[in-house]
């Protein structure tokens, strides 16, 4: 099915999953966005997060603010298998793929940009293959965070990508994605209210910008 013919129907997520590693030495580094935004939606919902051996993860259920059940997943498995501990959960609930939203990092985009999709390919994200091979389909919605690349690092596996992904932000990069965190958990609060493609209109052109001390977020051509 394709992004357009997926589009025909209202996507409601049901379980939100934020990839990363575990072990404190990835705790806030970019790679691990994924985690912080699930942890911020945790926060925003008061839903508490623990860990379970059988869905290899730390899950949470509680309520979203339309007052619908909704699940929150990290999977605890390292990323490049991910996709077991999606599966496992998907599994249990009997959920659909495209009831799934997947959060992760994204180095083709700036940081302070995220982007939403219905479906897509792995674009060379070890998490985002692993859960494709596991769900069986591309065809579930993924919100990308920017956390952009460093120059001349053109591929997934270069030593300078694979230290920037790993490495920690900065204390400017830091504050813009605080307010990135805020931008996915509106973003993610719209899916749920209106669906994923509603979402997708609204916050796809929205990117966190540093003026100054102050921070923003702006959509191109419009003040």
């Amino acid at each position: 099915m394709t992004e357009a013919a997926a589009a025909q129907k209202l996507v409601i997520p049901q379980l939100i999953v934020g990839l990363g590693n575990p072990e404190p030495k990835y705790d806030q580094t970019r790679h691990n966005i994924g985690f912080a935004a699930v942890d911020a939606l945790a926060r925003s919902w008061r839903i508490s997060l623990s860990e379970n051996r059988k869905f290899q993860g730390a899950i949470g259920e509680g309520r979203s603010p339309n007052a619908d059940k909704i699940r929150l997943l990290k999977p605890l498995t390292y990323m490049n298998r991910s996709g077991q501990a999606i599966r496992a959960v998907t599994d249990w609930y009997k959920l659909q793929p495209e009831s799934v939203l997947i959060i992760y990092d994204d180095m083709d985009l700036s940081l302070g940009k995220i982007r939403l999709r219905l479906s897509g390919s792995a674009g060379g994200h070890n998490g985002m293959k692993s859960a494709i091979a596991h769900l069986s389909t591309q065809n579930f919605p993924r919100l990308r965070l920017g956390i952009g690349k460093p120059k001349g690092a053109n591929i997934t596996d270069d030593p300078a990508a694979i230290s920037h992904v790993l490495g920690r932000f900065s204390l400017a990069e830091t504050a813009i994605v605080s307010e990135v965190l805020k931008l996915v958990v509106e973003a993610v609060e719209l899916s749920l209210k209106q669906g994923v493609e509603q979402a997708m209109n609204r916050y796809n052109n929205r990117e966190i910008k540093n003026v100054g001390t102050q921070m923003k977020a702006e959509t191109p051509g419009m003040n």
